[in-house]
């Protein structure tokens, strides 16, 4: 027979560990401000061994009276980055590069998330590995340049400290799932 206090031990134990982790990743997401640009929750989803490509999320709001729009430049974990919407057409997933930048207008707030808009960081150097950060390099044509740290969080996570499968999509590495990438 078991015991079941050993098992309420365990179990706390473990939920205590998750909550330790989840507020780690949390702890490590940092706010940016750049002019009247607003960035927030910034992070990224590990990807696969193998995988190509990954993605980034964030939320950013344009406090100012002015449109401004942002290009991201440069990555330490890829050949290149991109600003990418995606649309559902015919059952297929498509993703683009949003062409001139992302604006965002004045009292706007856009939020980049698995299933919508995104960073796409193009040719990974390496795997994104939960735990780590990557840095990225974006451009406001009006606010000037920042550079972002991305928690990264689990392959497949929803959002910080959202296990996988919280409702969205995983995005496969290497062109599987249904996910088509087209070329500007």
């Amino acid at each position: 027979m078991t015991n079941p206090t050993i098992i309420s031990r365990g179990l706390a134990a473990a939920v205590a560990l998750t909550f330790v982790q989840l507020a780690a990743t949390a702890a490590q997401a940092t706010d940016y401000n750049v002019g009247p640009i607003q960035i927030t929750a910034p992070w990224a989803r590990a990807t696969p061994k193998g995988a190509s490509s990954g993605a980034a999320y964030m939320t950013i709001t344009n406090t100012g009276k002015t449109p401004d729009k942002v290009s991201c430049v440069s990555s330490d974990a890829s050949a290149e980055c991109q600003i990418h919407t995606m649309v559902m057409n015919n059952g297929v997933m498509q993703m683009r590069p949003v062409e001139g930048g992302l604006e965002i207008k004045p009292g706007e707030t856009v939020t980049l998330k698995p299933g919508g808009l995104h960073v796409m960081l193009v040719n990974l150097k390496h795997p994104l590995e939960q735990g780590s950060t990557v840095k990225t390099t974006l451009k406001f044509d009006s606010a000037g340049t920042v550079e972002v740290d991305y928690p990264v969080a689990a392959i497949g996570a929803a959002a910080p400290g959202v296990p996988a499968g919280g409702g969205t999509m995983m995005m496969q590495g290497g062109g599987g799932g249904g996910m088509q990438m087209n070329k500007p």
